[in-house]
């Protein structure tokens, strides 16, 4: 066989490969697009509301807010207004599962607006035992002991309906350096509420993995909001949007961007270097403000 007889011999094959090859690519990137369009445009439309269970106000919820802070909770409560309804008595029904309130919608924030002081290498982190501690206990133990995940889960499964939302961070995603244990931590509530959604999605009920990039917030110290980086509420109803379409979501549309081009696009070990690279930046940066700051409280000293 010569050289003309084994292309022709090999054409026929090599066409329908490649036509089959090309139709399933854009079959997929349809896909992609009618599932984004699904997700980011149409949402979940009427999904969250009250039939959920009589416990988000402003779609009609009743609220029952808990926090370790009695200041940030009157916050919370004022910005919300009349729609909280102060219950004395609402501590020791939380504790007994929930009494006869019903749960349909639990938001699950656990870190309490903590995170590192300044990226730092594990060894040096500053109070190392503490910290590991208080994270370990945070962000770990929290959820699968003393969680309100285990109060209100039960009688979510007798009614056989209810949504936990279990907010992580996208430093979850993947290893970040320099805020190891932090990132470890969040790692661990994705995992732990994608495991629980395929136990429980059987008896209806929707567990989701909240993975945010950067939000305008206290912790993060960021005070203007910008695309990439939205306020809470604009987070927030972008996020609720995405509930029942994903058990694993970033909650608004530029940040799943950066979470598919960080994960998808990107080798783990090139993300896992240029964040290593930001945070050696961040701590020099902080270290170097921290030492004039002392020279400076020094020589005001010696002043007086």
């Amino acid at each position: 066989m010569n050289v003309e007889e084994m292309i022709s011999w090999a054409e026929t094959p090599l066409f329908w490969v490649g036509a089959f090859t090309v139709a399933s690519l854009t079959l997929w990137l349809l896909y992609r697009l009618l599932t984004g369009f699904r997700i980011w445009v149409l949402g979940n439309g009427q999904l969250l509301s009250p039939k959920l269970g009589k416990w988000l106000a402003r779609r009609g919820f009743a609220m029952m807010l808990i926090s370790r802070s009695q200041e940030k909770l009157d916050d919370v409560a004022r910005s919300i207004g009349k729609h909280v309804k102060h219950d004395e008595g609402m501590e020791g029904r939380v504790h007994d599962g929930g009494g006869d309130q019903q749960a349909g919608l639990l938001v699950h924030i656990n870190n309490v607006g903590v995170s590192y002081p300044y990226p730092e290498y594990y060894l040096h982190i500053p109070d190392l035992d503490n910290v590991s501690n208080l994270y370990l206990k945070m962000g770990t133990l929290s959820y699968c002991m003393f969680s309100m995940t285990r109060l209100v889960l039960p009688r979510m499964c007798e009614r056989s309906k209810g949504v936990i939302l279990n907010i992580s961070s996208a430093s979850g995603m993947y290893p970040l350096p320099l805020l190891t244990v932090y990132s470890a931590t969040k790692a661990f509530v994705d995992f732990f509420s994608r495991g629980l959604q395929e136990e429980y999605r059987r008896q209806g009920i929707l567990i989701q993995s909240v993975l945010p990039f950067f939000v305008v917030t206290k912790m993060t110290r960021i005070k203007k909001p910008t695309l990439d980086k939205p306020t809470p509420e604009r987070y927030v109803a972008a996020e609720l949007a995405t509930v029942g379409l994903q058990s694993q979501t970033n909650g608004y549309f530029p940040h799943a961007v950066m979470g598919w081009v960080t994960t998808k696009l990107v080798p783990t070990s090139i993300v896992i270097f240029l964040g290593a690279t930001m945070n050696r930046l961040q701590r020099t940066g902080y270290l170097r403000r921290r030492k004039l700051r002392e020279q400076k409280n020094g020589q005001s000293l010696k002043t007086e």
